[in-house]
């Protein structure tokens, strides 16, 4: 029996939904990478700068990873994990931090999450009531989505290129005394910029001392949330740093959040942890687990196994960073040329994470017949000249800035190669027409 003709229209099926599933907006992201299908389904080339994944003819998981899942499902490793991870991988969690942050957490301060993604609104739902306040820098990942769906009240702290898009301490400082959760990540997504040692550690002992003033108050704590799901994946002079090692005092306030998403290139394998107090630990474990949000058993038991593998791993980080640090610069370099070829374009030196910042400022030209108003006209001309990239307005950002997120990690040398000639002809385009309005 076909149905199609009972089910309601689109339209009338939105009435009987919730407040909050009405008022969700989607992901830009995958909106973007929808259009980009289509193009190449009519045969078009794209540079496809889109997506925070790998490619794994690239980027392959490691061997030891893979082993270990496949010896993991033949064994019969199919069943659920505990809530919280399974025991072996909550050990090795704590061993590679402190064998590589020098960070001596105990297990019980461990969970095991499917990814990242499950962990940064666990915190929300962990820590935040509704109409509490969440502060966060723009642009950042999800937390306008997040701070909407657990009801936050979100605050989000503009940066830009003056401080490496991160917050300073004194844009911070006027929102502390009212917040209840305070969210950064480095090396950050969307930018691929890395806060500096002398930053973090004046933003951590704000917190520090934010909850001083609160203990003497009876008050509830400022909790400072540490998204580092990229840590290990830093340039030239840029060095990782935590807010625990360089203010231990914080250690009561910290959650770091972190995933074999990126750091292995795994970004399907969905395996993911925190490391926090271990009273929120407890907690986040009963409402991940709620949600069926544990990571599959087999990885986590192929991951347990790649993680007590430190020679593996440390040759495993130095070829993928070679390799993205190969694309990013090749990146780099084009959009920098251009720049010193008279074109309205800039970049950022990549420091970490998968991404360039590009500046792409053809605001008030008429190319190709497309009067260039906003952000997404940019973004329209680029992916007309096959070039795929994601404004910072997906990432929370308000106003048009001409910034874009460029992500190097499905990409390959000869994609970006191909793809500058049709960038120059189409800035070679925006060239003969005068920009009305400068920015």
């Amino acid at each position: 029996m076909d149905v199609a003709p009972y089910l309601d229209s689109p339209e009338k099926g939105d009435a009987g939904l919730s407040a909050l599933a009405r008022g969700v907006v989607g992901s830009e992201i995958l909106r973007i990478a929808g259009e980009i299908r289509a193009i190449r389904a009519k045969g078009f080339p794209v540079c496809d700068l889109t997506i925070g994944d790998f490619d794994p003819k690239y980027f392959p998981i490691p061997q030891e990873l893979l082993d270990g899942t496949r010896e993991a499902l033949e064994s019969g490793q199919t069943n659920y994990p505990p809530a919280e991870g399974i025991l072996p991988l909550r050990e090795a969690v704590a061993r590679l931090y402190e064998r590589d942050l020098g960070l001596a957490y105990p297990v019980d301060s461990v969970v095991i999450a499917a990814g990242a993604r499950p962990l940064l609104y666990g915190a929300y739902r962990t820590l935040v009531d509704p109409g509490e306040t969440v502060i966060y820098p723009v642009p950042t990942w999800n937390n306008n989505h997040y701070a909407y769906l657990s009801g936050a009240r979100g605050v989000p702290v503009i940066v830009s290129a003056a401080s490496n898009f991160f917050p300073t301490p004194d844009q911070l400082r006027e929102h502390l005394s009212t917040a209840r959760l305070l969210i950064l990540n480095s090396p950050l997504n969307p930018t691929g910029t890395v806060i500096s040692k002398e930053a973090l550690t004046a933003i951590t002992t704000m917190v520090v001392e934010e909850n001083r003033r609160r203990e003497a108050t009876k008050g509830k704590p400022l909790y400072f949330v540490f998204d580092q799901v990229y840590w290990t994946l830093t340039f030239g002079k840029a060095t990782h740093h935590t807010p625990v090692a360089l203010v231990p005092e914080s250690a009561p306030y910290v959650i770091f959040l972190d995933a074999i998403s990126k750091s292995f290139c795994a970004t399907g394998m969905r395996v993911g942890w925190g490391v926090m107090p271990p009273a929120v630990r407890r907690r986040m474990s009963d409402i991940l687990g709620h949600v069926g949000a544990w990571a599959p058993k087999a990885e986590q038991v192929g991951v347990a196994a790649l993680l007590n593998q430190p020679e593996a791993i440390s040759a495993y980080r130095d070829s993928v960073r070679g390799k993205l640090v190969q694309r990013l610069e090749a990146l780099y370099r084009g959009v920098m040329d251009m720049k010193n070829d008279g074109f309205p374009v800039d970049a950022i030196e990549p420091q970490g994470a998968i991404y360039l910042s590009a500046r792409f400022d053809l605001f008030g030209r008429t190319v190709n017949g497309t009067a260039v108003k906003t952000n997404d006209d940019v973004r329209r001309l680029l992916l007309g000249a096959g070039i795929g990239v994601v404004p910072f307005q997906a990432f929370g950002l308000a106003g048009d800035t001409g910034w874009f997120r460029l992500a190097a990690g499905a990409v390959s040398l000869d994609d970006i190669a191909a793809a500058f000639p049709r960038l120059r002809a189409l800035l070679l385009a925006a060239a003969s027409t005068p920009a009305s309005a400068a920015r």
